[in-house]
């Protein structure tokens, strides 16, 4: 967990999902936006919304409450996107709502535990914990960058 961590600290954004809260990596963020209108791509898995046209660059939009299967998405003025930088990709991630960034210590950082839970293992950097608070924190680079990415990249060029 080398990336985010200074002075032995690790800052995360943290966003809800169904009832869970998750955090990643401040420093993939490159901007927080509200949901706009996508283009959808024919034959995309259902959590890859579309793609929407920022700033000149084209960005897939993939929707984690549908890759998670936490309930039923919506789609109103309180659903978020977060845009990010992933291996010099730039992907839009569709979550219920940012909550804020926090900093974590690493005695804070606890080991994920092997559970059937809808995020594989692999994608887990661990738990971060604040009190009574409990933070998943994922791995945006492998989750996004798995078998993921060439569906993006084949997004990024059908449109």
């Amino acid at each position: 967990m080398a990336e985010g961590i200074v002075n032995n600290t690790t800052e995360v954004l943290s966003f809800r999902l169904g009832g869970e809260e998750y955090a990643l990596s401040i420093l993939k963020v490159q901007e927080i936006r509200g949901y706009d209108n996508v283009t959808r791509i024919a034959s995309a898995p259902d959590y890859l919304k579309g793609v929407v046209n920022l700033r000149g660059i084209i960005v897939p939009i993939v929707d984690m409450r549908i890759k998670f299967n936490v309930g039923n998405p919506t789609y109103d003025a309180f659903t978020v996107v977060i845009v990010l930088n992933i291996n010099g990709h730039t992907i839009g991630m569709v979550v219920d709502s940012v909550s804020d960034v926090v900093t974590l210590t690493p005695d804070q950082i606890k080991p994920a535990p092997e559970l059937g839970a809808s995020v594989a293992a692999e994608y887990l950097q661990g738990l971060g914990t604040l009190g009574e608070r409990m933070l998943i924190l994922l791995d945006i680079d492998k989750l996004l960058s798995s078998e993921d990415m060439g569906l993006l990249a084949a997004a990024r060029t059908a449109a």
